[in-house]
């Protein structure tokens, strides 16, 4: 069957099983790598892309829903919202192993999209479905406020 959507502010399309999930066509049919297999069961948030603006676990959702939609990955992030992101992280010393940063980033860009100055109990609840296994949970809160900031 074939599927067109945007990606990231490009059409493609995909011919395959409608079930496939997203994040295997993204990474294996193209070449999009930022988002990353943690878990299979949309549990651990590192597949975090967004889907007409929202932000969904790729494992899980099967390509069909991408279907004549917007899908946008770490790379297709509008420019001011990646780089507050990106400099926020790096300035609070985020990443450690980094596997799950782009699903964490994902997320935040999400609620910064949603809200322009969340607060700790908003960053806590819209970060929850998303695990690092580092710990540096403390840090990435830190670092949606410093976004949130140079958003403003």
């Amino acid at each position: 069957m074939a599927i067109s959507f945007n990606l990231n502010g490009n059409i493609v399309n995909i011919e395959g099983d409608p079930e496939t999930p997203l994040l295997w066509v993204l990474r294996d049919h193209l070449d999009v790598t930022s988002p990353k297999y943690g878990c299979g069961a949309a549990l651990c948030g590192a597949c975090t892309v967004h889907l007409e603006g929202s932000a969904i676990r790729s494992c899980s959702t099967p390509v069909s829903a991408a279907a004549g939609k917007k899908v946008t990955t770490l790379e297709g992030l509008p420019e001011k919202m990646g780089h507050a992101l990106h400099d926020a992280w790096l300035e609070f010393d985020v990443p450690q192993c980094g596997y799950c940063q782009t699903g964490q980033m994902m997320s935040a860009a999400d609620l910064l999209a949603k809200k322009k100055q969340p607060n700790s109990e908003d960053i806590k609840n819209a970060m929850s479905g998303n695990i690092c296994r580092c710990g540096t949970y403390s840090r990435i809160e830190k670092a949606v406020k410093r976004a949130a900031d140079k958003l403003a």
